[in-house]
This record gives C-alpha cells, sequence and structure tokens, in this order.
C-alpha cells in the first residue's frame, strides 16, 4: 500500500527519484514496471503495470463515439506512457507529461493506495487549499461518521 506525501525534485533530464521507502513495494508489485499517465485534475498518475491493467481495459471498453467515454480515453490512454524504474530508483517522465502537469524543478509524490499521484508543487499546496476550504462540509456521502 502507498501511502505518504513526498516532496522530490526532477533532474535536468526529467527523472525523479522514487524514495526508497516505496521502492521495495513497487519492485514487488511490478517488478519496476510502472505506467505513468495524466489525470483530469492536472496531476499525473503512477501505477505498477499489473494495477493499471484492468483501468485500462475498463476505460477502453466504453464506447469511442460517446463524447465522455472518448474524451477521457485520450487522457488517460493517449497520455500512458510505459516507464521502468532504473537501478538507481529513478523515474522518468516525459516531458509532455511534465507540461501537462506543469512541473517545475520540485513535485509531491502522493500514495493513493494502490498507486501514486504527482503534482507539481503549485497544485499541491492548491489542492491543500481546497481541503481547508471545505472545512465542515470535508467528508463525501458514506465517510460522515468517519472517526480520526
Amino acid at each position: 500500500m502507498f501511502q505518504g506525501a513526498a516532496a522530490l525534485s526532477i533532474d535536468a533530464k526529467g527523472r525523479l527519484a522514487i524514495p526508497a521507502r516505496h521502492r521495495g513495494a513497487l519492485a514487488a508489485a511490478a517488478d519496476g514496471q510502472m505506467v505513468l499517465t495524466a489525470h483530469p485534475h492536472r496531476c499525473l498518475l503512477l501505477y505498477p503495470e499489473p494495477a493499471w491493467a484492468p483501468i485500462r481495459e475498463k476505460v477502453l471498453a466504453a464506447p469511442s463515439l460517446q463524447q465522455q467515454s472518448a474524451l477521457i480515453k485520450r487522457l488517460l490512454v493517449g497520455f500512458a506512457r510505459e516507464e521502468t524504474l532504473d537501478s538507481a530508483g529513478r523515474l522518468m517522465v516525459a516531458p509532455e507529461l511534465r507540461e501537462f502537469a506543469g512541473f517545475d524543478k520540485q513535485v509531491w509524490l502522493v500514495g493513493q493506495g494502490d498507486h501514486f499521484e504527482i503534482w507539481s508543487d503549485a497544485g499541491w499546496r492548491k489542492q491543500q487549499e481546497a481541503i481547508f476550504a471545505l472545512g465542515d462540509q470535508l467528508l463525501p456521502p458514506g465517510l460522515e461518521d468517519l472517526a480520526l
């Protein structure tokens, strides 16, 4: 399970180093085979390949002539790139994905259970402000009784 947030730097070649605490789990889940794609909220999604496969199949099964289905296919499948962690645990982030997500030097790797979101620094700060702005209305239907 992937959880926690980590500030990471993208190097001059467009690579980011996955924190050591996650490398073992990624290796076990996918032998270093990852899929990196775009998310409608302007972040990137990083999945171990086996976790991505059923999502891809479900998206591809949607009717191509239905506008919303076609748009989500273009985003999720159209931007999807298979990447392999290198021997130093680094992941290449293609220029088109860096541009899509507005990446600069610093990004945030945010665990989401079976995958990660990767946010630009500005995008992650905006997400945090959105959380605070919800105040007492933070919990969505179904989680009203969540006790922390």
